[in-house]
């Protein structure tokens, strides 16, 4: 039978690079560690260390121990998780996977709304772009891009939230920065700040856009996301255009102008799973994201 503790220790003595600064990360003394990693190599019958120098390093058997114990400890972790929720008198999880613009724009105000009411349930928060390929990946709700007609497999519902026009971003200065609205081909011999490098479908919405009004956009700096786009623009590299949510929180300076022949848009969608649409936790997700996707939130 395997020690969980002594796994954990031996996780940091890998983690770490050596027994004495495990022993300083965690609080405990050499002597101490050592004992442990004794401990663990006699009950498991393997050489998890090799002499390297004046330290050691782990061998293919502890390297390939340390994988299996991080999934071990993982759900160690998440038993440990359910019974301080039992304890608590937590009941429920409710699993919610959403993109990165709505992370920060409506996510708050919907966590808020289920603890304030539903305060026994324990939300589980995943920050995903892309729909998993398994049924077990999937979360009980989830926030979606993705064209009006798609369809979201078998037991799940898409529930259509809001269109998300597209906006320029413009720094300081810049010969369109007093206008409320721009043609989206006047920024035809702009060089672009890009902020979508995983090149997903809000990209490619964009381009078919562009496309559209007779160009292909030339992009001089390529940005990972929307906030280093922004800070990109703030330091008047150029501009950027973006879905509005990503467009909440701007740096000084700099100056949101909305986009006209065509206007680019993206379809907000809410994928429930079946099994869960009608939990008290799920009517009130659904209620609240309605409520910030509309803009009623007062």
């Amino acid at each position: 039978m395997l020690d969980v503790h002594r796994l954990r220790i031996f996780r940091s003595v890998v983690a770490s690079g050596s027994v004495q600064a495990a022993a300083v990360n965690l609080g405990y003394t050499p002597s101490a560690v050592s004992q442990h990693l004794t401990a663990l190599q006699r009950e498991t019958g393997l050489a998890l260390f090799a002499r390297a120098g004046r330290g050691m390093r782990p061998t293919a058997a502890g390297h390939a121990l340390a994988a299996e114990a991080d999934r071990l400890l993982a759900r160690v972790g998440e038993a440990e998780s359910l019974i301080a929720d039992l304890r608590a008198g937590r009941t429920g999880v409710l699993t919610i996977a959403y993109f990165a613009s709505v992370g920060a724009a409506w996510m708050p105000y919907v966590v808020r709304r289920i603890s304030a009411e539903l305060p026994g349930v324990r939300l589980k928060l995943e920050l995903r772009e892309e729909i998993p390929n398994t049924r077990e990946e999937r979360a009980d709700l989830q926030l979606v891009v993705a064209p009006r007609s798609f369809d979201p497999g078998s037991g799940f519902t898409a529930h259509h939230l809001v269109d998300d026009p597209y906006v320029a971003v413009l720094p300081a200065g810049h010969r369109f920065a007093d206008q409320q609205e721009v043609e989206l081909a006047a920024l035809a011999e702009e060089r672009w700040v890009d902020n979508d490098f995983a090149r997903g479908w809000c990209r490619a919405n964009l381009i078919e856009a562009c496309t559209a009004a007779g160009f292909t956009p030339t992009f001089g700096v390529e940005a990972h996301d929307y906030p280093t786009a922004l800070a990109f623009v703030e330091a008047g590299i150029g501009p950027t255009v973006l879905p509005a949510l990503g467009a909440v929180r701007l740096p000084d300076g700099v100056t949101r102008v909305g986009l006209l022949r065509p206007t680019p848009v993206r379809s907000i969608h809410l994928v429930i799973h079946d099994a869960v649409e009608h939990t008290p936790a799920v009517r009130i997700a659904i209620a609240a994201l309605r409520q910030v996707a509309t803009g009623s939130v007062q």
